[in-house]
């Protein structure tokens, strides 16, 4: 352990040296890991922490996994290439085969699979792909609600032509965890199939039964006609793709040298951007396709979404209670295992920029003074994010909400600004 405690010191002394300031979570959270099993990591340091980042949700099953090692150490151990770019191989079969077993019918059907080399890359292509069919370039995000329906031209208007496709976030995490209304998801599938739009669902953060159903569409009853999935997908590795209704791309398009994709998939559109055509020196990680797989194939054979639905309902449930408690807590948000708590100005009301970011960094501390590690995002930089991995037991997420309750309370009595503490409903103490 002393040579342990003596790496730990020097991998952070180098880091900020060699590496660039955009380290977030380095500099948040100096954790140096050494050993990490399902909800826990260990760090050189010799302290356990319990982990409700999960790489940003990468980590649907945790830290190593014994389904995820046995993939890759059956790669490691067949001598099969590791690297084959998008080559058709029994583990590309298998990862696709399951993947495909999870979607709904009427999607895996027709489903054409398109692998990306890194997480931003499929996003590009998915726009270059709709922007192809359509032959139209304006493509819709939706970042707001109630949605402005003025976006799609009214029939018989003249003047605007429709969009080349609606781009849709289930859950908008990293805007502060923002779950989409599933009457707005059903709204917005009626109105692009009335106009023959394509609808784009980036489930890069949500699926995998990271909300409590398979795939964060299947809430609202719906099916779209693209989807952009990564993180999960790879089962801790990189691995990214998008999925699409086999209408939106016929073989022989530009993007592949001999015009098809892997196993007679069709090849990736014209590109629209870096990344967009899909091509790329590693689209074919062996090792990620196999991890992926297993990875899949264990949650939907142990029904992990249906645990996420009911421990996560329950996680919002006692959230939702301290939210009540403490006047610097204010809205929380989330569906299944993830969840975001939103940190308000001291008196619960709009106060100086910065205050409620300080008070949500302040308690990201305090957690991992207690050995919790949580996330802060939003675009103030003021919601505390939960994303335990979908294996959390019930007494470990126990132990997870004890440790952050204990945390505000820290944060509540010896706040960052100076200001006196507020207790909801209580007045100050």
């Amino acid at each position: 352990m002393a040579r342990e405690s003596g790496a730990y010191e020097g991998a952070s002394r180098r880091q900020p040296v060699r590496e660039p300031a955009a380290r977030t979570y380095a500099r948040a959270l100096p954790v140096v890991p050494v050993r990490a099993r399902g909800l826990t990591i260990e760090g050189a340091d010799g302290r356990r922490y319990l982990d409700c980042v999960s790489g940003g949700g990468t980590l649907a099953l945790g830290h190593n996994h014994p389904v995820v090692l046995e993939a890759i150490r059956a790669v490691l151990d067949s001598g099969a290439p590791l690297h084959v770019m998008d080559l058709t191989t029994p583990v590309e079969d298998a990862f696709v085969t399951e993947l495909l077993r999870t979607l709904p019918p009427e999607l895996a059907g027709h489903a054409r699979v398109r692998f990306c080399p890194t997480g931003t890359d499929p996003v590009a292509s998915a726009v270059s792909l709709v922007r192809a069919a359509t032959g139209r370039s304006r493509v819709i995000t939706v970042a707001d609600e109630p949605f402005h329906d003025g976006l799609f031209p009214r029939d018989g208007e003249a003047g605007q032509e429709p969009p080349a496709g609606l781009l849709l976030e289930p859950v908008r995490s990293e805007a502060g965890v923002f779950p989409a209304a599933d009457a707005l998801v059903r709204h917005l599938r009626a109105r692009t199939a009335e106009q023959a739009v394509p609808l784009v669902v980036d489930e890069t953060g949500t699926g995998v039964g990271r909300t409590g159903a398979y795939w964060a569409f299947e809430h609202s009853g719906v099916t779209p006609d693209v989807l952009i999935l990564a993180k999960a997908i790879g089962g801790s590795l990189p691995l990214a793709a998008v999925v699409h209704h086999e209408d939106l791309g016929e073989p022989g398009e530009p993007g592949d040298s001999d015009g098809a994709g892997a196993a007679g998939r069709p090849a990736s559109p014209p590109a629209g951007g870096p990344g967009a055509s899909g091509t790329g020196a590693f689209r074919g990680n062996q090792l990620a396709l196999a991890a992926g797989a297993a990875t899949l194939a264990h949650v939907r054979e142990h029904r992990l979404s249906e645990h996420a639905a009911a421990l996560g309902g329950r996680m919002l449930t006692r959230l939702r209670a301290l939210a009540a408690e403490f006047a610097c807590l204010g809205d929380v948000r989330g569906r299944g295992l993830m969840a975001g708590i939103e940190l308000t100005a001291p008196d619960g009301t709009p106060g100086t920029p910065g205050t409620a970011a300080r008070l949500a960094a302040a308690v990201r501390r305090e957690c991992l003074r207690r050995g919790l590690i949580v996330d802060v995002t939003g675009p103030g930089a003021n919601v505390v994010r939960l994303l335990p991995p979908l294996i959390v037991t019930e007494e470990q997420m126990s132990a997870v909400l004890d440790r952050l309750a204990d945390a505000v309370r820290a944060v509540d009595r010896h706040r960052p600004d100076g200001t006196a503490a507020i207790r909801a409903g209580h007045g100050p103490r």
